[in-house]
């Protein structure tokens, strides 16, 4: 399974921070050239890997963490999603009118065509997205929700393989929608800071 990084701004450099620490390798790119964000990504380890977002794209599973009104933008850069699951980590603040009445991660969807879509890493502030997520006797919670299966269960995997503990809140729009933003405001959990203690 291969991974990218779609944004490196304080949410993309806190997740290339967690795939680092276990060593697993992981493209980032952004709209910016590789080589400018080249230097900060070799700064937070060997693993992470600058590419242009067209070679980051050849990834299995493509991270979204843009800021929300460029996700179109990075949906129109492959003909198809087919094959990919895309994990939506972006917080949609903008007005309810501007998503046709959907939760944002639905809205998402739709331009991702052929993708498979989890809702995933938005909770948490950069900070502690960065930090190490074994605390306190426990692990570090990751809200995960999605309408398929096949594909929230990998990331599950992942969740737990980058030392977080995964909670499927089920399809998008249940208990999806305890984790995302509508409008201005944000949904139950987003900002919890939950720990699973070790069973």
């Amino acid at each position: 399974m291969s991974y990218a990084i779609v944004g490196f701004g304080a949410i993309g450099q806190a997740l290339a921070r967690a795939f680092a620490r276990k060593n697993i390798k992981v493209a980032v790119a952004s709209r910016r050239p590789p080589e400018a964000l080249a230097p900060q990504a070799q700064a937070i380890g060997p693993t992470v890997v600058a590419k242009s977002l067209r070679d980051a794209l050849e990834a299995d599973t493509i991270i979204l963490a843009v800021p929300f009104g460029e996700h179109r933008e990075v949906a129109k850069a492959l003909p198809s999603w087919k094959g990919k699951t895309v994990i939506d980590a972006m917080n949609a603040l903008v007005p309810l009118e501007e998503l046709d009445g959907l939760l944002s991660s639905a809205f998402v969807a739709k331009a991702f065509t052929g993708a498979k879509l989890v809702k995933g890493f938005n909770h948490l502030i950069a900070a502690k997205l960065a930090a190490d997520p074994i605390v306190e006797g426990g692990h570090r919670v990751i809200f995960l929700s999605g309408d398929d299966e096949d594909a929230t269960a990998p990331v599950a995997a992942l969740a737990k393989q980058l030392g977080f503990a995964p909670v499927k809140l089920g399809k998008l729009n249940e208990g999806g929608a305890l984790v995302h933003a509508r409008g201005r405001v944000w949904g139950q959990l987003i900002f919890q800071d939950l720990f699973k203690k070790e069973q």
